[in-house]
């Protein structure tokens, strides 16, 4: 089976994901893609020089495989000649129907940030198959889509909703998982090592990870901190402020230069407190929890479905004031905690044990396709 996946914003996890589906599958892949800047023209332009591209291509593939950063529809319109009779299955990695916009970006204070929500609608409207990466993005997308529509002066398109519904399925993150192995390493520190591994964006909240931190060191309370991730331009000044406030503390600040060095500051870190304010999946917490990071995460988002029930209450928090007894309780406990071993709770989410999942999912689709 001939797969062409098309990416308009090819870099990170979008990028990650492609490549480890495209090298591991059992069906053909060929990639189209974009590079990964410009996020909002790439919602906007990019299914118009995807589009051209496909246009060129001398094979007609099976199926068309599209993450929600393409505009689906006019993606098929301006390749109806070619596109028609083919399936269409889109992957959402995020949507911004849901996604919590920051109260500084300027599309918001304009008013003009519907429109990239409403990308993601008609593309899920246009496809024949939907796929969410957990069963949380799958249902806030669905439980958004009313309000989201009512808002517009007529002709809603409501009762398009169930029909997104029923072609709409969970297909978990792809992630390399077991690559971390090779740099395995004992952790054993005089103090706990908190570690911090998500974007410096407002959506993963630094404030009240930070403002904790400063809050317990200010109480004696002894702890180390990594702090990875990666700045995409402007970040919160809250980073600045805490490699001031925390340099005592920190064994590393800044984004990892390679993949050994990233892994290997994973494997050193104790606890990892996540402050996020959303997280459609969370695949920095799934390779520090592999990684046997002790996770301390909000009972809210995709967080649950990692972790099995019976070990929720030892794992989640409830609001900012529990984050805070919970994370103190943690590093005045930590060693008369027992060993905490988190690949036995996420390996599930290593591509050797989705690859197959996928392959079986993108057939559904393919039957779609009117046989000759």
């Amino acid at each position: 089976m001939h797969i062409l996946l098309t990416e308009p914003f090819f870099t990170g996890s979008h990028r990650q994901w492609a490549q480890g589906l495209a090298g591991r599958s059992r069906h053909h892949f060929e990639l189209l893609t974009l590079p990964g800047r410009h996020w909002k023209w790439r919602m906007y332009g990019g299914a118009v020089e995807l589009a051209r591209q496909f246009n060129d291509l001398e094979a007609v593939p099976d199926l068309i495989l599209a993450t929600d950063m393409l505009d689906v529809a006019t993606f098929l319109a301006l390749t109806r000649e070619k596109s028609a009779g083919i399936p269409v299955a889109v992957y959402f990695h995020e949507n911004q129907v849901t996604y919590p916009w920051s109260p500084t970006d300027e599309d918001v204070k304009l008013g003009r940030d519907n429109q990239y929500g409403f990308v993601n609608y008609t593309s899920a409207l246009a496809a024949d198959r939907v796929f969410f990466n957990s069963h949380f993005h799958k249902n806030s997308f669905l439980e958004a889509l009313p309000d989201f529509l009512r808002q517009f002066p007529d002709c809603q398109g409501l009762d398009n909703i169930p029909q997104i519904a029923a072609k709409s399925e969970v297909l978990p993150l792809g992630l390399n998982l077991r690559i971390f192995d090779e740099y395995k390493t004992r952790k054993q520190h005089s103090k706990p090592v908190l570690l911090w591994n998500h974007r410096w964006e407002y959506d993963k909240n630094p404030e009240l990870f930070f403002r904790t931190l400063f809050r317990l060191k200010a109480e004696g309370v002894s702890f180390r901190l990594i702090v990875l991730g990666e700045a995409f331009g402007k970040y919160p000044p809250i980073f600045d402020e805490a490699k001031a406030s925390l340099m005592d503390e920190l064994i590393h600040f800044g984004y990892a230069p390679d993949f050994a060095t990233y892994a290997h500051l994973l494997w050193q870190a104790d606890i990892l407190p996540v402050t996020s304010r959303q997280d459609f999946f969370g695949g920095s917490v799934v390779e520090a929890v592999y990684c046997d990071c002790y996770p301390l995460l909000p009972k809210r988002l995709a967080y649950p479905e990692h972790l099995p029930e019976a070990v929720h209450a030892a794992h989640f928090y409830e609001d900012e004031d529990s984050f805070y007894t919970a994370l103190k309780r943690l590093l005045q406990t930590w060693n008369e905690l027992p060993e905490f071993s988190g690949a036995q709770y996420v390996k599930k989410y290593d591509w050797q044990n989705l690859t197959a999942v996928y392959d079986e999912a993108l057939t559904s689709p393919y039957s779609l396709k009117p046989q000759s």
